[in-house]
Order: structure tokens, then sequence, then C-alpha cells
């Protein structure tokens, strides 16, 4: 019987399982690293990528900050330079208003009605005098009533007092100015009432 000695072939296999599997062990290795490097290079990227965006929107959000700080200071001057124009047109409208009163106080005024003082606050306008009968203060009020730029008088007090030695009847009463409107003012009103005319 022929023996054969198989021992340094069996050898000879394991050694190139071994070497085989060191091989793959590497590979796998490097494998393993480039994806990990590729990986990681690639969400890097993401990373600068997302950076650069909010960076720039940061920029753009500052820069529209900005032009909103700008609109609103602009609109702040609008509406002041627009209040003025308002203040103006109704001086512009009432300048002549004085005149307009007296001359109007003049042409109302009845015989046996001695006006001694007349007051302005704003639209309202206080006229104390003396009268000869209360008959002449109700016709005083009627003339203001029915004058075109005063209206709704409204008797405050009438009294009897004697002055230079003759009876008369102290009084005072209050009505009001109607006020000349500016185009804002009859813009506004026409706006108004185009609302109120809407179902």
């Amino acid at each position: 019987m022929i023996r054969v000695n198989l021992l340094p072939h069996r050898e000879e296999k394991r050694k190139a399982r071994r070497e085989q599997f060191y091989a793959i062990s590497g590979l796998i290795v490097v494998l393993v690293g480039l994806i990990w490097f590729m990986g990681y290079g690639i969400i890097n990227g993401y990373i600068s990528a997302q950076d650069n965006k909010n960076a720039f929107l940061k920029t753009q959000i500052t820069n529209l900050d900005k032009d909103i700080e700008e609109i609103k200071r602009l609109k702040e001057q609008t509406d002041s330079l627009l209040s003025r124009k308002r203040v103006i047109e109704a001086l512009q409208a009432n300048r002549a208003e004085t005149v307009h009163l007296f001359n109007e106080m003049a042409r109302q005024v009845p015989e046996g009605v001695y006006i001694k003082s007349i007051k302005q606050n704003k639209d309202q306008v206080n006229i104390a005098g003396y009268a000869q009968a209360n008959s002449r203060v109700s016709a005083l009020m009627r003339n203001l009533e029915a004058s075109p730029l005063l209206e709704r008088p409204d008797l405050v007090e009438i009294k009897a007092e004697t002055v230079a030695k003759r009876r008369l009847n102290e009084f005072s009463l209050n009505v009001f100015i109607t006020r000349q409107t500016t185009e804002d003012e009859k813009k506004g009103k026409g706006a108004t009432a185009a609302k109120d005319k809407k179902p």
C-alpha cells in the first residue's frame, strides 16, 4: 500500500485561505474607508451649501428689514405731510371766517339788540348782549338759525337788568359756525356715503 503525505498540501491550502481572508478583509476595510470618506465629503458639501443658503437668506432678510424701516419712515413722513396739508387746507378754507362772522352778525342782529361780547372757541361762538325785549332775542335766534354761516343757536341765559336807568334783558347764547369742508373731507364724506349705500 502506498502512503501519501497530505499534510504539506493541507497546510498550503490553509495558508492560501488565510491570505485570501486577509486580502478580502483589507479590501473591505479600504472600501468601508472609501465609502465613509465619500459620505463625509457629500454630507459636508450639503452642509456647506446649506450654510451658504442660510447666509444668503440672512443677508436678504437684513436688506428687507432695512427696506421695511425705510418704508415705515417714509410712511410716517407722508402721514405728517398729509396732516400738515389738512391743517393748511382747513386754515385756508376758514381764514376769512372772522370777517364773515362779523358781517353775518351785522346782518342778522335785529333792532333793539345790542351785542356786548362775542367769544369763539373752535366751532362754538358765545354771544352776550342786551335786548329791549325777550321777543328781540327770539328774533335774533331765528335769524341765526336761518343764516348760511351759523347754526344751532342755544339760549344759555336771559335776565332782566337795569343799564343806564333803562330796563333791558341781558342774554347769553351759543351758536355754532358752519365750517367749510376741505377737498379731503369732501372725499372722505363721499366715500362714507358710498359705503352706506352698499347693501
